[in-house]
């Protein structure tokens, strides 16, 4: 259902390994956005892609959603410009022998893009924020790949934003005071086991918020067998998901 009575929406989406492109279009159907609304994406754009990867396809998609769009850096999509960096500052001979990325997104970009366009998606990759601030309808929101901190004072390093660390258990039960964070990475259906939480909507295949309902999880698993892409609408709390095929 779409969210036309909204005259402005602000719609984070988990892009969680949307390596395709379909889990993408099928979701932004759903939402319908308009020229006026914002859409957060909440990074790893890029690998996996399940048995038709695309990650070219799913890149200049985000330049045609009709919508505002902001995407906040994921570790995969940080790792990924930093192997270009890596892989195009060594003089040819010598990248034979640069061990392959880990996944094949290097391989299906640098079939369809030239170097110069593969280092300004670098570039581009590696300005994304790794934490936003958000103020909406009087509620303050975090968004952030992994986990979020405190937006005044010390930051933390990218890593903490991009993979989380171990106190990750204690931000998904305390959060942080005085915001609501909004965070991908941990797949909503290893929260099963926690007993300070629930699913909004299916059993281990929804978005998860704590029992301090500040801290949301959507990552439903997209990119994996039986996953799904998920949103969410903070004017109104409407959930979104895209068809499991």
């Amino acid at each position: 259902m779409s969210l036309d009575f909204c005259s402005i929406k602000n719609t984070i989406i988990d892009s969680e390994h949307e390596g395709n492109g379909t889990e993408l279009e099928d979701l932004l159907e759903k939402i319908h956005p308009s020229i006026d609304d914002w859409i957060y994406f909440l990074g790893d754009l890029f690998d996996r892609g399940a048995d038709r990867p695309d990650p070219v396809g799913v890149y200049f998609k985000l330049s045609v959603i009709h919508a505002r769009c902001v995407w906040i850096r994921g570790n995969h999509d940080h790792w990924l410009a930093e192997y270009m960096k890596r892989y195009f500052q060594l003089p040819e001979r010598k990248r034979v022998k640069l061990p392959s990325y880990h996944y094949n997104s290097f391989d299906l970009i640098k079939e369809r893009l030239t170097e110069a366009d593969m280092l300004n998606m670098a570039e581009r990759i590696r300005k994304l924020p790794v934490q936003m601030e958000l103020e909406i309808e009087g509620k303050r929101y975090l968004l952030a790949h992994a986990m979020t901190s405190l937006p005044h004072g010390q930051l933390q390093p990218d890593d903490y934003y991009l993979m989380g660390n171990m106190e990750m258990g204690a931000f998904f039960q305390h959060g942080i005071e005085g915001y609501i964070s909004i965070c991908g990475h941990t797949p909503t259906g290893q929260m099963q086991w926690s007993q300070n939480g629930r699913y909004l909507d299916d059993y281990q295949s929804s978005v998860w918020v704590n029992g301090k309902e500040n801290v949301l999880l959507l990552d439903c698993g997209c990119g994996l067998a039986g996953g799904r892409l998920a949103a969410i609408c903070l004017e109104t709390g409407e959930r979104f998901y895209s068809t499991r095929e």
